[in-house]
């Protein structure tokens, strides 16, 4: 719909249900839509689609950072709210090194326990960073696994 250098004009808002309506330069109003990351892991500001209720597109942004302060605040308070993946920050425990093994980790949300079914779950991204998903389908992202203290690196390369 647009090229990468710009953004067609638009404005997001809440209606009285705090919905999100899109409003097109061209007026045309599109109720109930949602915005959806392309790369929502590798490149979180490269790549957003405002969707419709029927699950076409209705925006393309290139760069969220290009969008106008006013609606890229409203666009990330509502990938915040859909968006559920707690940062570790350091691994605290893990019961075995052979799997299935419970986790006891500190994330941005606080500490919690989980369990690591197998190996497999463990994915790597770019520049050291890590999604690591839960026996319940939960993901927990580490950003940059070199960065983190040496107990936790120590565990978790027994993993990888």
């Amino acid at each position: 719909m647009s090229t990468p250098a710009s953004i067609p004009a638009f404005s997001l808002e809440r209606n009285q249900r705090g919905r999100l309506v899109c409003t097109l330069a061209d007026g045309t109003r599109r109720e109930d839509v949602v915005p959806v990351r392309a790369y929502p892991l590798s490149a979180p500001n490269d790549g957003v689609a405002i969707v419709g209720a029927d699950g076409h597109e209705v925006l393309w942004i290139a760069r969220l950072d290009a969008v106008p302060e006013r609606e890229r605040a409203v666009i990330e308070a509502e990938l915040a709210a859909r968006e559920f993946v707690p940062v570790i920050e350091r691994l605290l425990s893990v019961s075995t090194f052979s799997t299935p093994s419970t986790w006891t980790v500190a994330t941005d949300r606080g500490e919690t326990k989980f369990t690591l079914k197998g190996e497999e779950d463990i994915r790597r991204l770019p520049n050291g960073a890590l999604l690591i998903t839960d026996s319940h389908g939960v993901g927990y992202r580490v950003r940059d696994r070199f960065a983190l203290d040496r107990h936790s690196r120590k565990l978790i390369e027994r993993f990888l």
